[in-house]
């Protein structure tokens, strides 16, 4: 990690004496009861273009047809609000997933299947996350596509620009992008529909005992 990214941590991890955790009337297993699933973040790992978002999404329709709570966190949707002071560079990239980790966490506690779909590059990163969250309530969903499929897709012409220098900073072309090495599913799209691979994540939950339907 570099001295950048240390800055960052250490300035967001700054708190007061005086900030206690608030206990609410409503318990988390009260939630979770009344939901009638076990909650968690299905969090969506890939490249600009593999297909996060677009199979998140086609997840979130199945499980919301199936009765369950559910919510998604999309990169872009995020960065018009919450994290709209973030740029991409590799500091703002792991404050970007840290704040996106704490929510997915209040998401949890909530008692909710939370779909995080962000390219989130680096595996520190992302085990930060996983720390956050209890046993078994963080579900990596590695969206693994070639590259090369990947800008063919390239839905937002952002390879293109990168490719001309018009982007800096761009994962997969001159920023890392760090493969997960035993995500819980993992899912090819260039070789599958949407839907099965949507049916794929959710084939895991049911067998998982996330959800009983």
């Amino acid at each position: 990690m570099t001295q950048e990214k240390y800055k960052v941590i250490e300035v967001v991890n700054e708190k007061s004496s005086d900030v206690v955790w608030h206990q609410a009337s409503v318990s988390h297993d009260q939630r979770e009861a009344a939901n009638g699933h076990a909650p968690a973040v299905l969090w969506f790992t890939g490249l600009s273009g593999s297909g996060k978002s677009t199979v998140a999404n086609a997840v979130d329709r199945m499980l919301h047809d199936l009765g369950c709570k559910t919510y998604v966190l999309d990169g872009d949707n995020v960065r018009h609000g919450l994290n709209g002071d973030l740029g991409f560079s590799d500091a703002d990239r792991v404050e970007n997933i840290r704040r996106i980790g704490e929510v997915s966490k209040l998401f949890v506690d909530a008692g909710l299947l939370v779909s995080t779909a962000f390219i989130s590059p680096f595996v520190e990163d992302r085990a930060c996350v996983r720390a956050l969250l209890s046993d078994k309530q963080f579900i990596e969903v590695y969206i693994d596509t070639p590259i090369e499929v990947c800008e063919q897709r390239d839905p937002k012409g952002l390879y293109k620009k990168a490719r001309a220098g018009e982007i800096k900073n761009f994962t997969g072309i001159d920023s890392a992008y760090e493969q997960p090495s035993s995500p819980e599913v993992h899912v090819k799209t260039a070789e599958k529909s949407i839907q099965e691979c949507a049916l794929q994540v959710v084939s895991y939950l049911k067998e998982s005992g996330y959800i009983k339907v």
